[in-house]
């Protein structure tokens, strides 16, 4: 991944303590790591046929980026 920018959003407490808790237990995740997932699978997933959303995932799920 080059190049990162900011996203300010909310979500559902709800969603942020199943996030925390993840967390947790996972300490070679952090929550741009996981959101960063996250959204290049949805991106992937539905039909976003772009190589950059599968290098990104990909980079990401193997923390190579």
């Amino acid at each position: 991944m080059n190049a990162t920018v900011p996203i300010i959003t909310e979500i559902p407490a709800s969603l942020q303590e199943s996030l925390n808790t993840y967390l947790a237990t996972h300490p070679d995740w952090d929550q741009t790591r996981v959101l960063t997932a996250a959204l290049s699978l949805f991106l992937l997933q539905n039909g976003e046929s772009d190589r950059r959303a599968a290098r990104v995932y990909l980079e990401t799920l193997f923390h190579n980026g």
